[in-house]
């Protein structure tokens, strides 16, 4: 089993927290992972990126080239990503930002990949916490490729929310079961 991840997204969305925490979450499992954060000239509101590989094998390089799975939280990210994914992977994208009806090869695209279409912000949003949209997409991720158990999940996530952040970890976990939940009822 190997999966090799990219995030990307707006700076601001979470991105390199939500790549952090898949890869403590896999790690935490027993994998073997690298995480690999792309720090350009991006601010908040520019886009940025991370990568994650979790594999039952040793990992030779942080680099991904052509991922199996894509996390899209953003349009720029899609078009700059989506035609480096193999063939046969999978995205989850953000849907209140990638809209299905604006991608034009869309029939295309779902030929050689599983694309979920998930709306995060609005899951999020309907936490009152629209800034967890990052955690709804991990909720997503986990729910396709149940690369780690819930338990590992929330043990990494309080790992990562030490003080001060240690009271936002049940809206995290709550933005977390919303897209696995998502998932369960419109893809399986």
């Amino acid at each position: 089993m190997r999966i090799d991840l990219i995030i990307s997204g707006f700076g601001g969305q979470g991105i390199l927290f939500a790549g952090n925490l898949i890869a403590l979450a896999a790690m935490r499992e027993g994998y073997q992972v690298t995480y690999l954060p792309v720090y350009g000239p991006e601010m908040r509101g520019g886009t940025c990126n991370c990568t994650v590989i979790i594999s039952k094998n040793e990992i030779a390089s942080p680099l991904v080239y052509s991922p199996s799975f894509l996390i899209i939280m953003n349009y720029p990210s899609f078009l700059k990503f989506i035609p480096k994914l193999k063939k046969g992977g999978k995205a989850v994208i953000n849907s209140d930002l990638v809209k299905p009806e604006d991608i034009k090869n869309l029939e295309t695209l779902k030929k050689h990949h599983t694309l979920y279409f998930v709306p995060v912000i609005s899951l999020a949003e309907s936490l009152n916490m629209p800034l967890l949209a990052n955690l709804c997409a991990v909720g997503a991720f986990y729910e396709i490729t149940k690369t780690f158990n819930k338990n590992t999940f929330k043990n990494a996530l309080k790992e990562l929310l030490i003080n001060p952040k240690a009271h936002i970890f049940e809206p995290n976990l709550k933005a977390f079961e919303l897209g696995a939940q998502y998932i369960k009822a419109n893809y399986k």
